[in-house]
């Protein structure tokens, strides 16, 4: 367990101090309202106790703030130096803009195969973790799906396919602005996509839908309604044994795995954490809707695990047994990178844990930077330092810790 050197704390944990004194808590009144024990919040803020997802969700809601305050984001100064914060306001007017007309000067929307492709491009940046690169492309994209929804309003197939790229652009900028920490347009998008999917003539995108959704509702501590909606998106669709359906109810067995273990119930955890399992071994890796559902990732959910109930031995444990399938998405190996960097840091492997944020970074360079995860591992790795080695400070000057 890494300790804390005298240099001066950062991190969730002086997050958490900070607005525990702005409200006037005391540690006990703190641990009363969030349900977690005073001397478990003692340790978390003093930088000796790893904060787990279901723990911050809970303090955040008990200190009446959101999950992005506690770790920090938006980083507005590394935000404002990549340009994203020029790019978001008008993606976040394009979504406004999807029921208006277009005015007279503007051209005619491409051919919906034409827009398919550039959705599809969007998809494929998403998965690799090029946030920059999708936001710069998603104003004008989704400003000409909006206009080619206006178009094809007759009942019909061409009606159902732009709506479902309305449905699935939403996703993708429900996915860009979580990732980088503006809550508010991620649920904006995610309202959008709840608009279009049903329109899609595609199910699946109305359980991805609620799947997403149930993330923000974990996010606030409402674990009970996030498992609820994950149960509606089950009982909506139907099992007909397709790729791609079984990709969607896999993500959500996970989902529903994870939210059952954020709320202490971990048998019920390890139950749908199974059942998953079992599902995997059938149809292997597959990455329909991005969701990159099978062995590995079922592995990497129980590596998740471990480190959120504080196990980090039996998380490295399980890190280690991930063999990525070779074209795995880099976000999706760049977030398992930056999960066994976490587990080799709280287990006192310093210079295993900088390997495995390098693999991260090396991986999946955007998403990485803005990572909170990855944020709270660096700090962990200085705060073990008296005199941090030149390759971290370097490391956390380019992720802005």
């Amino acid at each position: 367990m890494p300790v804390p050197s005298s240099s001066a704390r950062t991190g969730i944990g002086a997050r958490i101090e900070k607005m525990r004194l702005l409200r006037g808590y005391s540690l006990r009144e703190l641990g009363a309202r969030a349900h977690v024990s005073a001397a478990q919040i003692s340790r978390i803020e003093k930088g000796r106790r790893y904060a787990s997802p279901s723990i911050v969700a809970a303090l955040a809601r008990a200190l009446s703030v959101s999950v992005s305050v506690l770790h920090g984001q938006p980083y507005i100064r590394m935000i404002q130096q990549d340009r994203l914060d020029a790019l978001l306001s008008p993606i976040s007017s394009a979504l406004d803009d999807w029921d208006i007309p277009p005015g007279a000067d503007d051209p005619p929307p491409r051919a919906l195969p034409e827009l398919a492709r550039s959705v599809r491009d969007a998809e494929t940046a998403r998965a690799a973790g090029r946030y920059l690169d999708v936001a710069q492309t998603l104003p004008a994209l989704i400003a000409e799906v909006n206009y080619a929804v206006l178009l094809h309003d007759r009942p019909g197939r061409d009606k159902e396919r732009v709506r479902w790229l309305q449905a699935e652009l939403g996703r993708t900028v429900y996915v860009v602005a979580r990732q980088i920490g503006f809550v508010d347009l991620a649920r904006h998008a995610l309202g959008r996509m709840a608009a279009a999917a049903p329109h899609s003539g595609d199910p699946r995108q109305v359980a991805i839908e609620r799947w997403d959704r149930s993330q923000l509702v974990a996010d606030a501590a409402r674990h009970d309604r996030g498992f609820a909606l994950v149960h509606q998106a089950l009982k909506d669709l139907s099992d007909d044994r397709e790729p791609a359906t079984q990709a969607v109810r896999g993500a959500l067995y996970l989902r529903a795995a994870v939210l059952a273990r954020r709320s202490g119930d971990e048998s019920t955890a390890d139950d749908w954490l199974q059942e998953a399992g079992e599902l995997a071994r059938q149809t292997g890796e597959l990455g329909d809707y991005g969701l990159v559902f099978g062995p590995a990732n079922v592995l990497i959910h129980a590596m998740s695990a471990s480190a959120d109930m504080d196990r980090h031995a039996k998380a490295l444990q399980e890190a280690r047994r991930v063999r990525l399938p070779e074209r795995y998405p880099a976000a999706r190996a760049g977030a398992y990178w930056a999960s066994r960097a976490r587990a080799e840091a709280w287990t006192a492997r310093p210079d295993d844990a900088l390997a495995s944020l390098e693999r991260a970074r090396h991986v999946a360079p955007q998403q990485t930077r803005y990572d909170p995860g990855v944020h709270e591992t660096v700090g962990t790795l200085l705060r073990a330092h008296t005199r941090p080695p030149e390759t971290l400070r370097e490391y956390a000057l380019w992720c802005g810790v």
